[in-house]
């Protein structure tokens, strides 16, 4: 019999007893959340690495009973489901006690609707990954502890399977699961931003990315295996260096993934607050640099290549992690080998047009990619943009001239050559007429490609592809990318058009997050226009169960409702400098905050006296500087603005293509009351 293992210690940490962190783990995260509130009430992060399952499923119409800490197996009761209320993952353990042999089989499964005596698809290869076997082989009692290379990194339904030729009834008792994510926090509540509105679902929503952010950041040596094992599965593989990683998803791909990175990282610094993960996603990535300056699209031990638009995600993630952590050692450690991935990508821009013309065509599920693609582009444009940025921190002006004005060229070539001005939108390819992305479209707002007439009609043109539950992309017919849709949301909030940026958030991630066989807690990667969840089932996908319920490339929503609904943004290495923007909505409250080495940002504003005034209340370290963009307040071009007990009058200016009471507004805590001005 294999002894239970150690799932939780405890030490007395500042007054009050914390958890310990994963294993041999240091213990580098936050002791504390940065913003205690009753906001609180939103995390799903378990309050300890030892989680119990809340119910227990019977078979068929599977109702649900508590979970009281044993269930029995028998002839009779052949299958139980044990129900954890929400995704979890790592280490399932349990004890029994048994009056003759028997075999019991473990099963996990993230969807209600996959529950089976097998587990969902993860392993990447052909094979189903069916199920581990506790053999009892005579009466008595016992433990059993999954092995670690089993571990399972996300689900919510543990099924244990019966069969016995003796007729043995089997008690199954203290079923554990040790949580393996977030590994270097003793705290897994710890968040170091928060947010909350007077919407309830747009609150659940911010904080079920925030916590599929945390089940994708996973101890190092616990990717999955390359070569995919067959007829079962492993974690086992080698991330990269350091203690703890970003990745993709919960249960797979259980990689890095450049490209989610691109939303991933944003939603976890505003929301989460940790860095050293995405660091050690980043680093790895130049380390394995190709020798013609390329890029993996995915980091090892799976190293996947020959993506053109992954190669760049890495570079803008590069910049995010520095805007963010101010990690300017990272950036010059890493340079020379940044130069060399810019060069290569800039190489294969067309002397003739000069556009990207692709080569590495791989890319994020996207049925075509190559030649003069419109989405590559607009990421290249992206790329020198923030190069030009990262050049000057490493004092480089003239280097970053350069890419400033490769990236003034690319702008022209892209609005000549794939803007459909009679459409109002742009063009998948220069050379196709038929096909206006999703993708393409939404980055070229978000990435300030576009004038303001320009984001407008793509905000109305993106909107036709919408049904009931999403945003079905025409470059993946058939599907609903929330990945996508995550740059579709921010394209909305920056045409001005907050209302329609809700509505989107609600109906696509409200539907899974109230959906009854999801995870009710954690983003989904994709799903189906029908709402089915069997996303690119049969297009490279084994199994409609595969699919990852679990998935940082879909948390957009969480920055998204705090850059733009809250309204706070970072602009300058770690809030030097800063953005306030709030976008009302149909809402009455927001609030959020976040934080850096500079210390919190918070604000938090509420609507008034029946929408002729609204009040809001900021707090920024001392030392940085924000620019402000508020609301107009009863469509007036001028209102009454009183800061700190001062008060002027301040008239409608457009700033970033939107219109609004511009102001500059230095750190610290203010109350800022804005009126109407009766009679205007």
């Amino acid at each position: 019999m294999k002894s239970l293992g150690l799932l939780a210690v405890f030490s007395l940490v500042g007054g009050s007893w914390a958890v310990s962190c994963w294993r041999e783990t240091p213990c580098t995260g936050p002791l504390e959340p940065a913003f205690p509130g009753d906001w609180d009430s939103y995390n799903y992060a378990p309050s300890s690495r030892s989680v119990k399952p809340k119910t227990v499923l019977s078979s068929g119409a599977l109702s649900s009973t508590v979970y009281d800490g044993s269930v029995v197996l028998s002839a009779g009761i052949p299958r139980v489901v044990l129900d954890f209320g929400l995704e979890v993952g790592g280490i399932t353990s349990l004890r029994y006690t048994s009056d003759g042999a028997a075999v019991i089989g473990l099963a996990w499964t993230e969807a209600k609707n996959w529950v089976g005596s097998d587990s969902d698809y993860s392993n990447g290869g052909s094979t189903p990954d069916g199920h581990l076997t506790l053999n009892i082989t005579e009466p008595g009692s016992g433990t059993y502890e999954v092995p670690l290379e089993k571990l399972r990194g996300g689900f919510r339904y543990l099924t244990l399977s019966y069969s016995s030729s003796t007729g043995a009834v089997v008690n199954v008792s203290d079923v554990l699961i040790e949580i393996g994510f977030q590994p270097t926090w003793s705290n897994l509540r710890a968040y170091q931003g928060y947010f909350r509105s007077s919407d309830e679902t747009l609150n659940k929503i911010w904080y079920a990315g925030a916590y599929t952010l945390q089940t994708n950041t996973v101890p190092i040596k616990t990717g999955r295996a390359i070569p995919m094992v067959r007829n079962s599965w492993s974690n086992n593989g080698t991330l990269g260096n350091g203690s703890t990683i970003i990745v993709d998803g919960a249960k797979r791909d259980r990689a890095v993934w450049p490209g989610d990175m691109g939303v991933a990282v944003p939603s976890a610094f505003y929301s989460v607050g940790e860095l050293e993960s995405v660091a050690n996603a980043l680093q790895v990535m130049y380390d394995y640099q190709n020798g013609d300056g390329s890029l993996p699209e995915a980091g090892p031990p799976l190293l996947q290549q020959d993506s053109d638009t992954y190669h760049m995600w890495t570079l803008i993630g590069t910049y995010n992690y520095v805007l963010y952590g101010n990690d300017t050692n990272f950036l010059a450690h890493n340079w020379d080998r940044y130069r060399r991935a810019i060069e290569y990508v800039y190489g294969k821009v067309d002397e003739k047009s000069g556009l990207l013309s692709v080569t590495g065509t791989r890319d994020w599920a996207r049925w075509g990619q190559g030649s003069n693609n419109s989405e590559a582009n607009m990421i290249l444009y992206r790329t020198l943009a923030t190069g030009s940025y990262l050049a000057v921190l490493v004092g480089d002006n003239a280097l970053s001239g350069i890419y400033t004005d490769r990236a003034a060229a690319l702008l022209t070539a892209i609005n000549t050559y794939l803007w459909d001005s009679s459409y109002g939108a742009f063009r998948d390819n220069a050379t196709d007429v038929r096909l206006y992305p999703q993708d393409a479209n939404s980055l070229a707002v978000v990435f300030n490609i576009t004038s303001a007439e320009q984001d407008r009609s793509i905000s109305s043109r993106l909107v036709e592809n919408w049904n009931d539950i999403g945003a079905v992309s025409p470059e993946l017919p058939g599907h609903i990318s929330p990945f996508i849709s995550s740059f579709e949301i921010q394209s909305h909030f920056l045409a001005g058009n907050a209302p329609r940026a809700l509505d989107l958030i609600r109906r696509s991630w409200g539907w899974y997050l109230n959906h009854p066989n999801g995870t009710g807690s954690t983003v989904i990667e994709g799903y189906l226009e029908d709402g089915s969840f069997a996303y690119r089932f049969n297009r490279g996908y084994p199994h409609a169960s595969y699919t990852s319920h679990a998935h940082g490339w879909s948390a957009g929503p969480t920055s998204a409702l705090t850059n733009h609904v809250v309204g706070l943004t970072v602009t300058g290495p770690a809030g030097q400098t800063w953005s306030f923007a709030p976008q009302f909505g149909d809402l009455e409250f927001a609030e959020g905050g976040f934080t850096t080495a500079l210390g919190k940002f918070q604000a938090s504003w509420a609507i008034g006296n029946a929408g002729k005034s609204y009040s809001f209340n900021i707090a920024t370290p001392a030392g940085t500087e924000g620019s402000a963009l508020l609301p107009r307040v009863s469509g007036s071009r001028e209102a009454k603005i009183t800061i700190d007990g001062e008060t002027g009058i301040y008239e409608v200016r457009t700033v970033n293509k939107l219109e609004g009471y511009a102001l500059t507004i230095h750190g610290g805590t203010h109350s800022v009351l804005v009126q109407e001005i009766v009679g205007t």
